[in-house]
């Protein structure tokens, strides 16, 4: 397996670039760490080495994802999400703590923690409908990244109109919290609901828009047609 993640880190290397690495750095307010790799470039290798691991045993591509997570490299932490989703069909209700524990131990940026949440936990949680109610503890707790991964993990599921009481007791338990990448977490949650649940969203908007951080209500409505928008977002 260390062949592996050896060969990865490799061609990550040769393919960095340090106007890239620094051009990256700007979308983030914390310390981010990159090799400078275009995110189609990292698609592609992701996708070419997974071909060599994807017959190994759940707990092998386990242990793959730990290793590249524990790196801190915002280019590993998208292959590991990428493989970790990749066999979302072998989840079982026992690997989420470990999705939990990645989360907790590795999630620094709000790259990391929407590639992650978006893709492998939003996979489990389709799989897994009962587990919904974790992530209300997560939205609650002090960890801004566990509180934004409450809302960007059922961001796929909320563009097929699932969960949307979750959804919303969600965004209760977020409404007014002070931090802007959660802001941004629970309105674009709340923006995907209203593909499929437009009046509903809008409904939740106006009735809670006197409390909402203005980010999250930009966000929120950000789909919906200009009369509505423009509703939802004029001053009371």
């Amino acid at each position: 397996m260390n062949e592996i993640v050896s060969a990865v880190r490799e061609e990550l290397a040769a393919n960095a670039d340090e106007k890239i690495k620094n051009s990256f750095q700007k979308f983030f307010k914390e310390d981010a760490r990159f090799y400078g790799v275009k995110s189609a470039v990292v698609a592609r290798i992701a996708k070419k080495y997974f071909v060599e691991v994807k017959k190994l045993p759940k707990k092998e591509i386990f242990v793959l994802c730990e290793h590249f997570f524990a790196s801190g490299f915002g280019e590993d932490a998208w292959i590991a999400g990428f493989w970790a989703d990749r066999i979302h069909e072998q989840f079982t209700p026992d690997d989420f703590d470990r999705l939990e524990h990645w989360v907790g131990a590795y999630v620094d940026t709000w790259a990391k923690c929407d590639h992650l949440c978006n893709h492998a936990i939003g996979s489990f949680m389709q799989r897994y409908p009962e587990y919904v109610p974790r992530l209300k503890q997560w939205g609650k707790s002090t960890n801004r990244w566990f509180r934004r991964a409450a809302a960007v993990s059922l961001i796929i599921p909320a563009k097929k109109g699932l969960f949307l009481d979750s959804i919303f007791e969600i965004a209760d338990i977020l409404l007014c919290d002070n931090d802007d990448m959660v802001q941004k977490g629970y309105g674009w949650l709340l923006k995907e609901a209203s593909r499929e649940h437009q009046q509903e969203v809008f409904d939740y908007v106006v009735k809670h828009k006197g409390v909402m951080p203005r980010t999250a209500l930009r966000y929120s409505v950000e789909k919906m047609p200009d009369f509505l928008r423009l509703q939802a977002m004029a001053k009371d």
